[in-house]
Parts: structure tokens; sequence; C-alpha cells
């Protein structure tokens, strides 16, 4: 099942994600849109922001369940700037979120096997479009390292490599099994201004509805 409106953003850390939807957010379409992040500036999303800093450690199966909670809120909760994607996908708005459970898909399944993430994410609908940005965790890193600010703990080579594996073997499983989600893959080491046009041309029959 897809939810019609809502649009994902995946690649691992230094893709170039966050980079466009900020140029989203200044266009000349900003207010068809609704914007969005995981995790969420919610409760849920704040600890686990604790989490991903390194101030909390937890067993990487509790993380698993709280990232879970707090999509749960994402999708359907009526409370919170960054709540009600459902909702505002049905009054309209395009809903575009910055990661979502292909994430979860990817880097938990690093931290403790794949079948937990898998059984988590079953209730959540698939997006109408995934935006998946390919980059080399090498390049990905240099980007980090390059905003001169502290890492995450998933920030390490090591890790990020086992990341970009995992996105590859979950975004190729979907594309074989020809969902009604539409599957972009960008090259994330053009230019923002290429990216960018490649993302409004996909985004085009969405604006054209909404």
């Amino acid at each position: 099942m897809i939810l019609k409106n809502f649009v994902v953003f995946e690649g691992i850390d230094g893709a170039g994600t966050s980079t466009q939807i900020g140029i989203l957010q200044n266009s000349s379409f900003a207010e068809k849109f609704f914007f969005t992040a995981e995790p969420t500036n919610g409760e849920t999303g704040k600890f686990l922001r604790k989490i991903l800093k390194g101030d909390i450690k937890l067993d990487p199966r509790t993380s698993a369940y709280l990232f879970a909670a707090d999509r749960a809120e994402h999708l359907w909760g009526t409370s919170g700037t960054n709540c009600g994607i459902e909702k505002q996908c049905e009054d309209g708005k395009i809903a575009v979120s910055d990661r979502y459970f292909f994430s979860s898909l990817a880097y938990q399944s690093v931290t403790c096997g794949e079948e937990l993430p898998r059984d988590l994410q079953k209730p959540f609908p698939l997006p109408e479009i995934l935006f998946f940005f390919e980059i080399t965790p090498e390049t990905a890193l240099s980007r980090i390292e390059g905003r001169g600010e502290a890492k995450e703990i998933y920030e390490k080579i090591d890790f990020l490599k086992a990341t970009e594996e995992r996105y590859e073997k979950v975004v190729s499983e979907y594309e074989n099994a020809k969902t009604e989600m539409r599957i972009v893959r960008i090259d994330a080491t053009k230019t923002k201004e290429e990216v960018a046009k490649i993302i409004m041309k996909a985004l085009e029959p969405l604006l054209n509805r909404a």
C-alpha cells in the first residue's frame, strides 16, 4: 500500500538529502509541501537524537523499537509540528520526509540484524516517491567532516559502508517487487543544482495534482 502525496528522501549521512529539502523549502512551490524529518521533533524523536549523538546508550533492539514508535506518531499523530503525515497528505499537501523506514532497514539492520527492523516496519505504508541518494561512503564522510560539527554515532567509515550496502539491498528489493512506489535513484555527487532539477521533474505530477 502506498500513501499518495508522500515523498521520502533517503541515503547515508552526507548524501545531501537535507540540502535538497532546503532547496524545496525555498522554492516557489513551498506552500504546497509539508516538510518533516525523522527522528521527529516530538519527545521520542528528541530522545532518539540524544542516542544518535552518543549521549545515551541503549541496546540496539531498544533503539529499533523507539524509531518505530516515533514513526508511528509521525504518520498518525495529531499533535506537534512534525506529526500527522497521513492527515497532511489527505488534506492535499505533499508531505516530504527526510528519512523514513528505509533508514531503519539500512542502519538498524547493521546493529541488530535484519529481522527485527523488517518486522517493525510492516504496519507503515510506502511513499508515493522514494528518492534514493547514491554516494560512496568515503565521499559522504568527507562531506560530514567538512561541516566542522560533532559526528553522530553512525558517522564512521566502516558503519557507513555497511549501511550503504544494506540500502542498496533494500532499494533493489523494492524495485524488483514492482510496487506502486516510484523509486528515483540520484547520483548524489552531481551538483546540488543538477540534483534539484531531477527532483523537481519527478515531483511535477504531484505538484500539478496539489
